[in-house]
């Protein structure tokens, strides 16, 4: 069987990296979209990133910017592999790997179904399957992926926690989970104990 992938995302403190890191989460997310209240600058994921073993994917997050910003801050901060959270095409993304990085294609369910069924979608897109409202704390229904079920590696987001993520994870059948504000104490605050919950509960699935 292979090992559920998980993802932390907007990590912003020293104590947060440490529980990612001590749970077995695979990656950690960083994020430099403006305007969430999980934002660092490069420098600050750069100096908690100090905290991380090697094997631990890093990912900055992004939203609708411009792709020479997205290049530049990425390089800054020294992630392994950027997540696009916004309208962006192929264009962006062969662009990134061409640059050596990772990437993470993220869209709400409902994208995810219009693109897919158009056939805009491509094989090789490592998706996140979102929320209708990204960040919002509310899980979709995985019975909207019954008739368009992605074939790829797909990473399940969007309202999961540590109560519910092992009975979406057996419904929908991703191949990887991330969370966010499910695993906070406040919006923008981490708390240790639900990280190491979380990955637990994921991994129980």
């Amino acid at each position: 069987m292979t090992r559920l992938f998980v993802k932390i995302c907007g990590i912003s403190t020293r104590d947060a990296v440490a529980a990612g890191a001590d749970s077995g989460a695979d990656a950690i997310g960083f994020v430099f979209a403006p305007g969430s209240p999980r934002q660092v600058t490069a420098e600050q994921a750069r100096s908690l990133m100090t905290e991380l073993p090697s094997s631990i994917e890093t990912v900055g997050v992004f939203r609708n910017q411009p792709i020479d910003t997205v290049l530049s801050t990425a390089r800054s901060a020294g992630v392994t592999t950027v997540q696009l959270h916004g309208d962006e095409g192929d264009v962006e993304f062969d662009q990134l790997r061409a640059e050596g990085f990772g990437t993470i294609r993220a869209i709400s369910i409902d994208d995810y179904r219009r693109l897919s069924f158009a056939g805009q979608l491509r094989p090789d897109d490592r998706l996140l399957i979102d929320a209708v409202t990204p960040g919002g704390g509310t899980a979709f229904d995985p019975s909207l992926l019954a008739d368009a079920a992605p074939t790829g590696f797909w990473i399940l987001a969007g309202g999961l926690t540590p109560q519910n993520v092992a009975e979406l994870v057996r419904a929908g059948k991703p191949r990887g989970v991330d969370v966010s504000s499910g695993v906070e104490v406040s919006r923008g605050v981490k708390d240790p104990g639900l990280i190491h919950a979380f990955v637990d509960e994921a991994r129980s699935a």
